[in-house]
């Protein structure tokens, strides 16, 4: 299971991926309501896309210290990387070309663009680690994870982390494999990209550290670069420098150009650390290392205070991950597990030179282990689901492509065996093992075509579906997105100038699906139930009050129209006695 060298058609392969990828999200983005978070960031993009204007008309006075707080002051307690990037889509894709039929859409299509990019560099990545089966069956995987398609649409910063800390990881890869300076100097980039996209990039440098260190102690003891110099203490790294191992050579570059680099891009594109650079940067990790805790429910329980259960990132990813992609991954992590163990004996015995592979199986392990972390501490708010993770998922379509490929060899060679002993239905060979790569898609695709646009809610099979998730008490859905599944009934009912209660959509997100077009502009959004008509319930266990409260405002308990997936209720709507 070795990887090949690229060519230009798996650079093709790769970029019609991310075509592919982009149309699918932008075709089904018209369906799909906005998120509260998706509300906050279309305030603060506007505010920048002024900014902007006032760049490109008169560059001076937006380098103003006032003009640049005024305009970027607005949720600084996120990077301006990927807000920057939704407010220029919207000024040039939407205001000045029309490119898309909704506004929401320009604001969307960066996270859009991103996610295709990470599924095409997932499939660089596996093709040239672990071949071109491992590495079209891992893209595919990643794409058709039903949580990962439902972030990609949104103009949030989970599915551009993702691949921001892929291409980081796949840099410093890179770098540690071939030295020189172009990688290095990639990696440095990336890492500032990646910083001034999401807070999770805080990781990266810990990867990229405890990743060195492992290297460094199997090269002492499987003989590789370092076994006769790594030093048992400190005053030998000294010695190691001036030695210039090609290990410690590499690690340094690419380390260094991260130290260096990355603070640098990340101050050059957020203009709201120009000034007060330290203290402004302080707030913002403060926010982040002390956040508040929302509520979440998790088998039945509501959490809103630590400590916060450990089982939880393991149980929802087992619960919203395609269960064949995860048996693939547990697969792929065996085989190549065992093949390193086997490698590592050998070359201890000094039988063969030790192979190459070990570094991309404990790069991608250790991705892996390092984005759920920190999720398993009790103190960890778990408000946000699988998003605050989901760095790791490519990793784990990168493992589960690596089975696949297993799979399909060892197929391979049993269709040879059988072809040799004239088995006659057989007799197209090896050629058939291919077709296993469709079948083992099968299911991923189905479950995430079946998913739209209930993201939030999509659970798998493994855990009975949406019907089984809610019995077992699983969160139903947050965030108050699926409001945009039900305006169609709001905009037939809900008479001229009438009032909705909007529960947990945000204001922005009520206005952007009215500026879209896809709900009356007469209907008037209110924020109590009972000054209201008709009232919106998105259902979290934590909210139930606010059912409550329409059951007394409107005298009645029935519900005048229920949406939801696959026969469970998700969102509903109670209308006013008389209307």
């Amino acid at each position: 299971m070795s990887g090949v060298k690229l060519t230009w058609k798996d650079d093709l392969v790769a970029a019609l991926l991310a075509g592919f990828v982009m149309v699918v999200l932008v075709a089904t983005v018209g369906d799909l309501g906005y998120a509260r978070d998706e509300g906050f960031y279309f305030h603060a993009a506007d505010s920048y896309r002024r900014w902007f204007e006032l760049l490109f008309e008169n560059p001076r006075a937006a380098f103003e210290p006032k003009a640049i707080d005024n305009a970027w002051r607005v949720n600084s307690e996120h990077p301006g990387l990927i807000k920057s990037l939704f407010a220029l889509s919207n000024l040039f894709l939407q205001k000045k070309w029309h490119l898309f039929a909704m506004e929401g859409t320009s604001y969307r299509f960066p996270g859009i663009f991103l996610a295709g990019a990470g599924v095409a560099l997932v499939h660089r990545w596996g093709t040239e680690a672990r071949g071109r089966i491992a590495g079209l069956f891992a893209a595919i995987a990643l794409f058709c994870m039903p949580r990962f398609f439902y972030q990609a649409h949104l103009a949030c910063f989970d599915a551009p982390i993702v691949t921001m800390f892929l291409l980081a990881t796949y840099c410093f890869w890179k770098a540690m494999r071939e030295g020189g300076y172009r990688w290095p100097i990639a990696t440095g980039l990336a890492f500032g990209l990646a910083l001034d996209t999401k807070h999770n990039a805080w990781f990266l440098p810990i990867l990229a550290v405890a990743f060195v260190a492992l290297c460094l102690v199997r090269d002492r003891l499987t003989g590789g670069d370092m076994k006769e110099t790594l030093p048992r203490g400190v005053g030998g790294i000294a010695r190691l420098v001036r030695a210039e191992h090609p290990t410690l050579k590499r690690a340094l570059a690419a380390l260094g150009a991260m130290a260096v680099l990355g603070p640098l891009v990340m101050y050059a594109l957020w203009p709201w650390i120009w000034r007060d650079t330290f203290a402004r940067l302080a707030a913002y990790a403060s926010f982040h290392l002390n956040h508040e805790y929302y509520n979440m429910e998790f088998l039945g329980r509501t959490y809103w205070t630590p400590p916060m259960p450990r089982l939880y990132a393991p149980v929802m990813t087992a619960a919203t991950v395609p269960t064949i992609t995860l048996a693939l991954f547990a697969l792929g992590l065996a085989v190549r597990s065992r093949e390193r163990i086997q490698a590592f004996l050998r070359a201890r015995a000094g039988k063969v030179a030790r192979r190459e592979g070990g570094e991309t199986d404990l790069l991608w392990l250790m991705a892996i282990g390092i984005s759920y972390g920190a999720w398993v501490l009790p103190k960890t708010p778990i408000f946000g689901g699988t998003k605050h993770w989901m760095q790791a998922y490519p990793f784990l379509a990168l493992f589960a492509g690596a089975g696949v490929s297993w799979l399909v060899s060892v197929l391979r060679v049993e269709l040879r065996r059988l072809k040799a002993a004239n088995v006659r239905r057989f007799a197209r060979g090896p050629a058939a093992a291919m077709a296993l790569v469709p079948v083992l898609l099968a299911a991923p695709i189905a479950e995430t075509a079946g998913s739209h646009p209930w993201g939030l809610s999509n659970y798998v099979p493994l855990v009975g579906g949406a019907k089984g998730a809610a019995t077992l008490g699983l969160n139903r859905t947050f965030w108050g997105y699926t409001t945009g599944a039900v305006v169609d009934y709001l905009n037939r009912e809900v008479p001229r100038g009438g009032t909705v209660y909007i529960h947990d959509t945000a204001w922005p997100s009520w206005d952007m699906l009215q500026k879209d077009g896809r709900l009356r502009k007469d209907i008037r959004a209110v924020g109590a139930v009972h000054e209201a008509e008709f009232a919106l319930y998105h259902h979290e266990q934590h909210m139930q009050g606010q059912e409550y409260q329409a059951w007394v405002a409107y005298g009645t308990v029935q519900p005048a129209h229920v949406a939801g997936l696959q026969g469970t209720p998700v969102i509903w709507i109670y209308r006013r006695k008389g209307r």
